[in-house]
């Protein structure tokens, strides 16, 4: 099995293709944080107007799974984009977060909750 590129490599295949292309006259931060929330509207859309149950089992054929690898890597390629602009070291900022999450909500109070950290 072919060894997945980490996201470094995939963020210098990325800027490679841009760079190619000429496109990042077109990549202000501002037009792929908007390119962004396009793609995850694309993803939501693959659910909508579909009941939990049978969008599970959908979810699990094949051109379902096309369609959602499809649109995730969408996302994710904006999401390195805009960490590329912006000079944001992404591995980094989510590590930080999921220790911060740890911080607000604690196993004790949140253990099979779905309340909110100020609520808890």
């Amino acid at each position: 099995m072919k060894e997945s590129p980490d996201l470094s490599e995939l963020t210098r295949q990325l800027i490679e293709f841009r760079d190619a292309r000429d496109w990042r006259q077109f990549h202000s931060l501002k037009d792929l944080i908007l390119s962004l929330n396009l793609e995850a509207s694309e993803l939501l859309e693959l659910s909508q107007w579909k009941n939990e149950g049978d969008f599970e089992k959908e979810a699990a054929t094949e051109p379902m799974q096309q369609q959602l690898r499809e649109e995730c890597a969408d996302v994710l390629l904006y999401l390195l984009l805009i960490v590329e602009r912006a000079g944001i070291d992404l591995q980094q900022a989510a590590s930080d977060k999921i220790k911060a999450n740890g911080l607000k909500y604690p196993v004790d109070k949140s253990h099979g909750r779905s309340t909110k950290y100020n609520k808890l």
